[in-house]
């Protein structure tokens, strides 16, 4: 388990999927998936999820899967961070924790996707991808009219690499 100031950052276990659930909907900006989904995470991809606990409460969760049809990718699906952790290095900390993982040792690329208007997770990816000494590109777009609602952005994919 690593550290970070008085922050613990670890493997999820699925007692904290509730928890998980509920800091997801704290953020307001994710997509709150049901809380049967943050169980299977914590349950079946716990090796590539990260949770911040400090003081016995979530306050950061990442969440990821090697792509099944590539294993050099990651997919990072949602990073959150509690607004009290916000500011401190707390995201960077956790991507930084999932990347150096012994399950992680043959990942060469991160993809992720995120939506025009979210700036603060573009800015977070592009440090991360300057502190892994590689690039980050634009490869794809899901079209806001994919979306069964009306009201969800289009999403760009990004990939940050080659590194390790």
């Amino acid at each position: 388990m690593a550290q970070t100031k008085s922050v613990a950052l670890r493997k999820p276990h699925l007692d904290d999927g509730g928890d998980i659930w509920q800091l997801i909907k704290s953020t307001k900006v994710l997509d709150l998936n049901s809380a049967y989904y943050y169980l299977i995470l914590c349950k079946y991809f716990k090796n590539t999820c990260v949770v911040a606990e400090e003081d016995h409460g979530i306050v950061g969760f990442v969440s990821a899967f090697i792509h099944p049809e590539n294993s050099k990718v990651l997919f990072v699906w949602q990073v959150a961070v509690d607004q009290s952790q916000r500011g401190k290095g707390l995201a960077s900390s956790l991507l930084e924790e999932l990347v150096s993982r012994e399950e992680c040792a043959s990942i060469q690329f991160i993809e992720t996707t995120i939506s025009p208007s979210n700036e603060a997770s573009k800015a977070l990816f592009k440090k991360f991808a300057h502190k892994l000494g590689t690039k980050m590109e634009e490869t794809e777009t899901i079209s806001q009219e994919a979306f069964p609602s009306d009201n969800h952005e289009s999403e760009q994919t990004y990939q940050i690499g080659p590194f390790h």
